[in-house]
Protein backbone atom coordinates (compact mmCIF):
# COMPACT_ATOMS: atom_id res chain seq x y z
CA UNK A 1 0.00 0.00 0.00
CA UNK A 2 1.66 3.37 -0.90
CA UNK A 3 1.57 6.26 1.41
CA UNK A 4 -0.95 8.19 -0.26
CA UNK A 5 -3.16 5.00 -0.36
CA UNK A 6 -2.64 4.73 3.97
CA UNK A 7 -3.30 8.07 4.45
CA UNK A 8 -6.66 8.09 2.63
CA UNK A 9 -7.80 4.72 4.51
CA UNK A 10 -6.90 5.87 7.40
CA UNK A 11 -9.07 8.85 7.43
CA UNK A 12 -12.05 7.62 8.88
CA UNK A 13 -10.20 6.42 12.09
CA UNK A 14 -8.09 9.78 11.62
CA UNK A 15 -11.37 12.00 11.78
CA UNK A 16 -12.34 10.40 14.99
CA UNK A 17 -9.42 11.46 16.55
CA UNK A 18 -10.15 14.94 15.51
CA UNK A 19 -13.75 14.93 16.78
CA UNK A 20 -12.63 14.50 20.01
CA UNK A 21 -9.48 16.50 19.77
CA UNK A 22 -12.35 19.35 19.02
CA UNK A 23 -13.87 17.94 21.90
CA UNK A 24 -11.38 18.62 24.65
CA UNK A 25 -10.52 22.08 23.08
CA UNK A 26 -13.53 23.66 23.46
CA UNK A 27 -14.55 22.05 27.11
CA UNK A 28 -11.34 23.35 27.71
CA UNK A 29 -11.75 26.52 26.63
CA UNK A 30 -15.26 27.00 28.35
CA UNK A 31 -13.79 25.78 31.41
CA UNK A 32 -10.63 27.54 31.31
CA UNK A 33 -12.63 30.65 30.59
CA UNK A 34 -14.83 30.56 33.72
CA UNK A 35 -11.62 30.16 35.39
CA UNK A 36 -9.62 32.69 33.57
CA UNK A 37 -12.74 35.22 34.46
CA UNK A 38 -12.83 34.53 37.93
CA UNK A 39 -8.55 34.37 38.28
CA UNK A 40 -9.03 37.78 36.69
CA UNK A 41 -11.70 39.35 38.96
CA UNK A 42 -9.20 38.02 41.68
CA UNK A 43 -6.11 39.65 40.37
CA UNK A 44 -8.10 43.07 40.06
CA UNK A 45 -9.48 43.06 42.90
CA UNK A 46 -9.22 45.24 46.77
CA UNK A 47 -8.39 41.57 48.72
CA UNK A 48 -4.47 41.28 48.94
CA UNK A 49 -5.33 37.64 49.66
CA UNK A 50 -6.91 36.81 46.65
CA UNK A 51 -4.79 39.25 44.09
CA UNK A 52 -1.82 36.67 45.72
CA UNK A 53 -3.43 33.66 44.65
CA UNK A 54 -4.08 34.88 41.39
CA UNK A 55 -0.35 35.90 41.04
CA UNK A 56 1.11 32.24 42.43
CA UNK A 57 -1.69 30.17 40.24
CA UNK A 58 -0.62 32.27 37.14
CA UNK A 59 2.77 31.80 37.47
CA UNK A 60 2.91 27.86 38.32
CA UNK A 61 0.73 27.38 35.60
CA UNK A 62 2.69 29.78 32.81
CA UNK A 63 5.79 29.08 34.29
CA UNK A 64 5.67 24.81 33.85
CA UNK A 65 5.58 22.51 31.02
CA UNK A 66 1.86 21.53 30.02
CA UNK A 67 3.15 18.18 29.71
CA UNK A 68 4.58 18.04 33.71
CA UNK A 69 0.88 19.85 34.57
CA UNK A 70 -0.34 16.45 33.14
CA UNK A 71 1.64 14.36 34.51
CA UNK A 72 1.09 15.91 38.19
CA UNK A 73 -2.62 15.74 37.82
CA UNK A 74 -3.04 11.89 36.24
CA UNK A 75 0.02 10.53 37.61
CA UNK A 76 0.42 12.53 40.97
CA UNK A 77 -2.80 13.03 41.99
CA UNK A 78 -3.79 9.16 43.04
CA UNK A 79 -1.13 9.52 45.53
CA UNK A 80 -2.96 12.12 47.49
CA UNK A 81 -6.14 9.58 47.15
CA UNK A 82 -7.70 11.65 44.33
CA UNK A 83 -7.66 9.37 41.16
CA UNK A 84 -9.05 10.66 37.44
CA UNK A 85 -9.74 9.13 34.35
CA UNK A 86 -7.59 10.21 31.23
CA UNK A 87 -10.31 12.72 29.79
CA UNK A 88 -11.41 14.48 33.17
CA UNK A 89 -7.60 14.99 33.67
CA UNK A 90 -6.70 15.88 30.37
CA UNK A 91 -9.69 18.22 30.16
CA UNK A 92 -9.11 19.14 33.87
CA UNK A 93 -5.29 20.32 33.41
CA UNK A 94 -5.92 21.64 30.01
CA UNK A 95 -8.57 23.93 31.64
CA UNK A 96 -6.33 24.89 34.11
CA UNK A 97 -3.18 26.14 32.41
CA UNK A 98 -5.27 27.87 29.85
CA UNK A 99 -7.62 29.56 32.28
CA UNK A 100 -3.85 30.84 33.55
CA UNK A 101 -3.48 32.45 30.19
CA UNK A 102 -7.09 33.58 29.82
CA UNK A 103 -6.88 35.66 32.87
CA UNK A 104 -4.22 37.57 31.88
CA UNK A 105 -6.07 37.79 28.73
CA UNK A 106 -9.15 39.13 30.89
CA UNK A 107 -7.18 41.06 32.74
CA UNK A 108 -5.73 43.50 30.98
CA UNK A 109 -9.08 44.03 29.15
CA UNK A 110 -11.16 44.97 32.16
CA UNK A 111 -8.38 47.41 33.10
CA UNK A 112 -8.73 48.67 28.85
CA UNK A 113 -11.93 50.01 29.92
CA UNK A 114 -12.04 53.68 31.08
CA UNK A 115 -12.64 54.64 34.31
CA UNK A 116 -15.20 56.76 33.31
CA UNK A 117 -17.09 53.71 32.20
CA UNK A 118 -17.69 52.60 35.78
CA UNK A 119 -18.08 55.97 37.23
CA UNK A 120 -21.00 56.49 34.70
CA UNK A 121 -22.43 53.15 35.95
CA UNK A 122 -22.41 54.18 39.21
CA UNK A 123 -24.27 57.60 38.56
CA UNK A 124 -27.01 55.49 37.09
CA UNK A 125 -26.99 53.06 40.48
CA UNK A 126 -25.61 50.00 39.05
CA UNK A 127 -23.89 48.43 41.93
CA UNK A 128 -20.50 47.02 41.22
CA UNK A 129 -21.73 43.48 39.77
CA UNK A 130 -24.35 44.71 37.88
CA UNK A 131 -21.63 47.43 36.25
CA UNK A 132 -19.10 44.36 35.26
CA UNK A 133 -22.26 42.40 33.75
CA UNK A 134 -23.77 44.55 31.60
CA UNK A 135 -21.58 47.41 30.98
CA UNK A 136 -17.61 46.65 31.62
CA UNK A 137 -17.90 43.17 30.97
CA UNK A 138 -19.36 43.05 27.29
CA UNK A 139 -16.57 45.79 26.14
CA UNK A 140 -13.95 44.10 27.52
CA UNK A 141 -14.89 40.52 26.12
CA UNK A 142 -14.96 42.57 22.41
CA UNK A 143 -11.23 43.59 23.45
CA UNK A 144 -9.98 40.30 24.35
CA UNK A 145 -11.54 38.67 21.17
CA UNK A 146 -8.14 38.28 19.30
CA UNK A 147 -6.16 36.53 22.68
CA UNK A 148 -8.78 33.96 23.34
CA UNK A 149 -8.80 33.24 19.48
CA UNK A 150 -5.59 32.57 20.02
CA UNK A 151 -5.64 30.66 22.92
CA UNK A 152 -8.39 28.23 21.25
CA UNK A 153 -5.64 28.45 18.46
CA UNK A 154 -3.13 26.79 20.77
CA UNK A 155 -5.20 24.71 22.68
CA UNK A 156 -5.86 22.74 19.96
CA UNK A 157 -1.96 21.99 18.97
CA UNK A 158 -2.03 21.38 22.87
CA UNK A 159 -4.13 18.68 23.36
CA UNK A 160 -1.97 16.57 21.10
CA UNK A 161 0.17 16.44 24.80
CA UNK A 162 -2.73 14.22 26.17
CA UNK A 163 -1.89 11.68 24.08
CA UNK A 164 0.79 10.63 26.95
CA UNK A 165 -2.21 9.61 29.12
CA UNK A 166 -4.00 7.32 26.85
CA UNK A 167 -6.67 9.54 25.14
CA UNK A 168 -7.56 8.93 22.41
CA UNK A 169 -6.93 11.99 20.38
CA UNK A 170 -6.18 12.85 17.13
CA UNK A 171 -2.66 12.26 17.68
CA UNK A 172 -3.06 8.82 19.85
CA UNK A 173 -4.70 7.83 17.10
CA UNK A 174 -2.45 8.16 14.28
CA UNK A 175 0.21 6.15 16.74
CA UNK A 176 -2.29 3.57 16.88
CA UNK A 177 -2.33 3.07 13.05
CA UNK A 178 1.65 3.46 13.13
CA UNK A 179 2.03 0.67 15.12
CA UNK A 180 -0.46 -1.72 12.99
CA UNK A 181 1.26 -0.29 9.32
CA UNK A 182 4.88 0.91 10.39
CA UNK A 183 4.45 3.53 8.23
CA UNK A 184 5.04 7.04 10.52
CA UNK A 185 6.00 9.07 8.14
CA UNK A 186 2.77 9.54 5.87
CA UNK A 187 0.62 9.48 9.19
CA UNK A 188 2.36 12.31 11.30
CA UNK A 189 2.66 14.36 7.79
CA UNK A 190 -1.22 14.07 7.48
CA UNK A 191 -2.18 14.89 11.35
CA UNK A 192 0.53 18.00 10.74
CA UNK A 193 -1.94 18.86 8.07
CA UNK A 194 -5.07 18.28 9.92
CA UNK A 195 -3.80 20.34 12.68
CA UNK A 196 -2.58 23.11 10.50
CA UNK A 197 -6.23 23.31 8.96
CA UNK A 198 -7.72 23.38 12.14
CA UNK A 199 -5.17 26.04 13.08
CA UNK A 200 -5.75 27.88 9.35
CA UNK A 201 -9.86 27.65 9.63
CA UNK A 202 -9.61 28.96 13.19
CA UNK A 203 -7.66 31.53 12.43
CA UNK A 204 -10.16 32.94 9.51
CA UNK A 205 -13.11 32.76 11.77
CA UNK A 206 -10.92 34.96 14.43
CA UNK A 207 -10.64 37.33 11.50
CA UNK A 208 -14.50 37.46 10.66
CA UNK A 209 -15.45 37.54 14.33
CA UNK A 210 -12.81 40.55 15.26
CA UNK A 211 -14.55 42.44 11.82
CA UNK A 212 -18.04 41.58 12.82
CA UNK A 213 -17.01 42.72 16.49
CA UNK A 214 -15.07 46.19 15.55
CA UNK A 215 -16.32 49.33 16.46
CA UNK A 216 -17.82 51.58 13.09
CA UNK A 217 -14.81 53.52 11.70
CA UNK A 218 -12.43 50.37 12.57
CA UNK A 219 -12.40 47.94 10.01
Amino acid sequence: MSALQLVVASLPVLMQGVLLTIKFALLSMAFGLVAGVVVALMGIGHQPVLSALARAYVSIMRGTPLLVQIFVVYYGLPGIGIALEPTPAGVLTLSLNVGAYLSESMRGAILGIPRGQWLAAYSLGLTPGQTLRYVVGPQALRLAVPSLSNSLISLIKDTSLVSVITVTELLRTAQEVIAATYQPLPLYLAVAAIYWVLSTVLSQAQRLLERRLSLPGRH
